[in-house]
């Protein structure tokens, strides 16, 4: 007899092959049979009419914090992740001194670069490990749905080695890169998928400093990377600004080759003028290749982009003088205040407070590419959808339309700003990079940016939106596009047990109801330890969502089940495999 049996599904297998009508079968956690399916089962699901999918499988999250204090992993569990990978860009939690100014100093990190509140961490964290084996051993005993996979982060290791010299990204000594590559080696051993750094301005804290490690030198860098050479096993992820692209591509594939390991790098542009340096990168990565390479780009299915709201981190008034006292007040209070119209008549009267920064004045009245992102939301969105052309067509001012729309759906209502990569006003430089050969989708930053997004809900956009209801042009192949979130992915990182619908493969699964699968708008919700503040997006569509042969999900619902594992490490194709 058979754990569980799902009948009659369109099944969409990750392989790519053309979806068929058939059945499945799960057997002791692992994908039993495929096809014709004869024999019973302890739960039966019918998922006619339905596709059936593996699990999604998101390999750019910021979870390690939230997984040692949330079993259902929210929001990711809303959008049919199965296996979660954290400690992206160089940021985690461990190895950390037990002290509290150590635990602050990582707390601080993560909260300004991530945007993750700091009362959460500080309530949700228990801080009961000091080394990276420890904290594996933590998130392992924790109950969660989903599974989820660990990386060592520069930022810790750099600031346990070299204290201050290490968070004020002094050079390392040959001494100091000796003990970070013996961390790295220990976290790898001990079951992480590898180790990751971030070399971006971007990533800056309130002290106006990059994160640890950002302008680490080449010594460093292939010094820490040779752990993984020296052990066999292991990957290496870089997110970077790419002003030297050039010389940033030579040391990655040196490392890549010397180690014969795979090297994942964010890949993303800012403006119209930065494509064709993209176009070099993905061409760079298909000649490296030939020597032995394993470059893999990582790319989002949406541009860059924040969120702004009344409740959120930033909305275009939060600098005017009118609205300072009202930003310091609770969510319902400040929106009931909102209401009123002398409030909104003094916010509006305010002049523009530009700061002579064009992405804080861009946010603050660059209203041609700003946008209501609207119900279901839009994140395409056309000139003529911008606010300056709304407020235009309606005859009112532009912070006008942009204040009453914020104030619909009970003042809840957000503005998109997509703020990199949208040049073209479009998504096929995004659609390029997709179907490039050597990109995955990823860069959902899961469980980061609390306040100004919830890119969690990509798998969901990419078959609602990019599948099925794109028109404003190129629209992928559905089975493409599942290959694309589940076997692609899991390999990018090492894991080859999961991603396919195969006998013998890992048993993560969606139900989905295709044609009306759909996102749910995004509100800020107070869900957090301490109250923290996050924005969460909902979708509709998902009949249910399997985590080896157990039901976690059930039309958007947790059911409490807890099947999820820590992965130690990257996992060979199982045996039992076809």
């Amino acid at each position: 007899m058979y754990d569980l049996l799902i009948r009659n599904g369109t099944i969409i297998d990750g392989t790519g092959r053309p979806g068929f009508t058939g059945d499945l079968a799960v057997k002791d956690g692992a994908i039993a049979a495929v096809g014709e399916v004869a024999g019973e089962a302890a739960k039966v699901i019918d998922a006619g009419g339905k596709i059936v999918t593996p699990g999604w499988v998101d390999v750019h999250s910021h979870m390690d914090g939230q997984v040692t204090w949330d079993p259902q992993c929210s929001p990711a569990t809303n959008h049919g992740i199965t296996t979660l990978v954290m400690g992206n860009c160089g940021i985690g939690f461990a190895p950390c001194k037990p002290t509290k100014e150590a635990h602050d100093q990582l707390v601080a990190v993560v909260e300004d670069v991530e945007d993750i509140p700091g009362a959460a961490l500080h309530e949700g964290i228990e801080w009961n490990w000091e080394s990276y084996p420890e904290y594996l051993d933590v998130v392992d005993k924790m109950p969660r749905a989903i599974d989820v996979a660990s990386q060592v982060g520069h930022c810790a290791v750099r600031t346990y080695v070299m204290g201050d010299r290490g968070t004020h990204n002094d050079k390392a000594t040959e001494e100091d890169v000796a003990q970070m590559a013996d961390i790295v080696r220990e976290g790898i051993e001990a079951g992480a998928l590898g180790f990751t750094t971030s070399r971006t301005q971007l990533h800056t804290t309130r002290e106006d400093e990059v994160m640890p490690g950002t302008y680490a030198d080449e010594g460093e860098l292939l010094g820490i990377g040779s752990a993984i050479g020296k052990l066999g096993k292991g990957i290496y992820g870089v997110v970077s600004d790419w002003d030297n692209w050039e010389e940033e591509m030579d040391w990655m594939k040196r490392l890549s080759i010397d180690n014969n390991c795979k090297v994942n790098f964010v890949l993303f542009f800012r403006e119209e003028s930065d494509w064709p340096r993209v176009q070099k990168q993905l061409a760079f990565v298909r000649e490296a290749k030939k020597e032995g390479a394993q470059l893999i780009p990582h790319v989002g299915a949406r541009p860059v982009n924040i969120l702004l709201s009344w409740e959120g981190t930033i909305n275009p008034f939060s600098f005017n003088p009118s609205y300072a006292e009202l930003s310091l007040l609770p969510d319902a209070e400040r929106l009931e205040r909102l209401k009123d119209p002398a409030v909104r008549a003094a916010i509006l009267a305010d002049e523009p407070p530009l700061m002579g920064d064009e992405f804080m004045d861009t946010i603050i009245a660059g209203w041609d590419k700003l946008y209501v992102l609207g119900t279901p939301p839009n994140y395409e969105p056309a000139p003529e959808d911008s606010i300056a052309a709304k407020a235009a067509a309606a005859g009112v001012e532009p912070a006008a339309y942009a204040y009453d729309a914020m104030m619909e759906r009970g003042g809840k209502n957000v503005l998109f700003f997509p703020c990199f990569g949208y040049g073209s006003n479009d998504l096929n430089h995004q659609v390029a990079m997709l179907e490039d050969e050597d990109s995955v989708i990823s860069l959902a930053d899961t469980g980061a940016h609390c306040g100004v997004l919830c890119d969690a809900s990509v798998p969901t956009y990419l078959l609602s939106y990019l599948t099925r209801d794109r028109a404003r042009g190129k629209r992928f192949a559905l089975e493409w596009s599942v290959k694309l979130h589940t076997h692609d992915t899991a390999r990018s990182v090492g894991l080859e047990d999961r991603g396919t619908l195969e006998p013998g493969m890992k048993a993560d699964i969606n139900i989905i109801d295709y044609e009306h699968l759909q996102l749910e708008p995004p509100e800020i919700v107070h869900d957090l330890p301490a109250g923290g503040r996050r924005i969460f997006q909902g979708a509709q569509g998902y009949e249910a969502t399997i985590v080896s042969g157990e039901v976690i999900m059930e039309r958007g619902e947790y059911t409490g089940a807890t099947p999820g594992k820590l992965i130690r490490g990257t996992q060979p194709r199982p045996a039992a495999a076809a």
